[in-house]
């Protein structure tokens, strides 16, 4: 039975002479995994422009009860990106998120809200002409409701620590070392504020940047163990100024 779905790429890796594997998060399955023939050919080299980082496809997937990677077939770009690979410094958002996106989402079931939410940014980064620079911090603290793991901002107060493990703010240092003083908890409080819509009103310095980036990263790493080390950041800390 072939099912048609959308679906968002998050990386290709190499299966085998002939194939590689695509893993897509789709609107009705969740995380898939599709076979993707390799070539030479003309027809060919069109698929595989079709699945770069964040591309959205729709596809008419084989679906067979209790395999894993699935075939497909009749594959259509939904969304052109030009935008995102004609701009270093959007192609390297979209690698940043490809790649948070591809170690911390790992369910196989539907998830609407969460599927929405990257389509909707992508077009977002897609069309973007200010405040790129801060695009995937704003991603990143709006991602966290969606897994479960959004900082409780109702209980900021001036002067209060924020408690990473618990992910709320406490008026005096909480019994374990994962924690920000006030000064870095003030800037969690104001990124509750930050939108993809006032994002090029918030204005910092590289530093101040990649210090944000480093606490949202620990504090994603914390809370889920799939994350681990990346290599995409490294890209970012250098791109922006």
């Amino acid at each position: 039975m072939y099912e048609t779905t959308r679906g968002i790429v998050l990386h290709v890796m190499k299966y085998s002479d002939k194939n590689s594997i695509a893993h897509i998060y789709s609107d009705t399955r969740g995380r898939m995994a599709l076979l993707l023939p390799q070539g030479a050919t003309r027809a060919a080299r069109m698929r595989n422009a079709m699945f770069l980082p964040l591309s959205v496809v729709e596809f008419e997937a084989r679906i067979i009860a209790g395999r894993e990677l699935y075939s497909f077939k009749d594959c259509r770009c939904m969304v052109p990106l030009a935008g995102i690979y004609a701009d270093p410094a959007k192609s390297a958002i979209a690698m940043f998120i490809s790649e948070l996106l591809s170690r911390c989402i790992q369910e196989s079931e539907r998830n609407k809200p969460l599927f929405d939410y990257i389509t909707t940014s992508v077009q977002l980064l897609d069309s973007l002409d200010r405040g790129i620079a801060n695009f995937h911090i704003c991603f990143l603290y709006h991602l966290g409701p969606f897994l479960g793991i959004q900082p409780d901002t109702a209980t900021y107060r001036y002067g209060y620590w924020f408690d990473m493990e618990n992910g709320v703010f406490t008026p005096s240092h909480p019994m374990h070392t994962h924690v920000l003083a006030p000064r870095e908890a003030a800037v969690m409080k104001l990124l509750s504020r930050m939108t993809f819509a006032n994002l090029h009103l918030f204005r910092f310095n590289r530093t101040q940047r990649n210090k944000i980036l480093d606490i949202a990263l620990n504090y994603y790493q914390l809370h889920n163990s799939t994350i681990g080390a990346m290599k995409s950041p490294d890209v970012l800390r250098q791109i922006f100024e």
